[in-house]
């Protein structure tokens, strides 16, 4: 089974490195969740911001939906070129060794 990596930074800092598997039908918001960096209370509905993350890298990831749009803009710590909700980020292979930002909570 193929894999990706996903590096993340957590809110104290602390870098941590994801290796998790493709073609399973998870998003960001699922591998983070199973490794207790974000809450995701929603279970990925986009509308709750649990998972509100900022894109650190630079890869190419779909365009924000309506849905995702009116969540983030009800945040404080929005970031208008990195913010995106992980629930909203499918894993593929395009987004192999991205680098994510754990958002503070709002």
């Amino acid at each position: 089974m193929k894999e990706i990596t996903i590096n993340v930074i957590d809110e104290t800092g602390k870098k941590h490195k994801i290796v998790t598997p493709l073609e399973m039908g998870l998003n960001l918001m699922d591998v983070l969740r199973s490794h207790d960096l974000v809450e995701g209370a929603c279970g990925g509905m986009a509308l709750c911001a649990t998972c509100h993350c900022y894109i650190e890298s630079d890869h190419q990831i779909a365009n924000q939906k309506d849905d995702e749009l009116a969540m983030l803009d009800q945040l404080f710590s929005v970031d208008d070129e990195k913010s995106r909700l992980a629930c909203q980020i499918p894993i593929i292979e395009a987004i192999n060794n991205i680098i994510v930002k754990i958002a503070p909570p709002d």
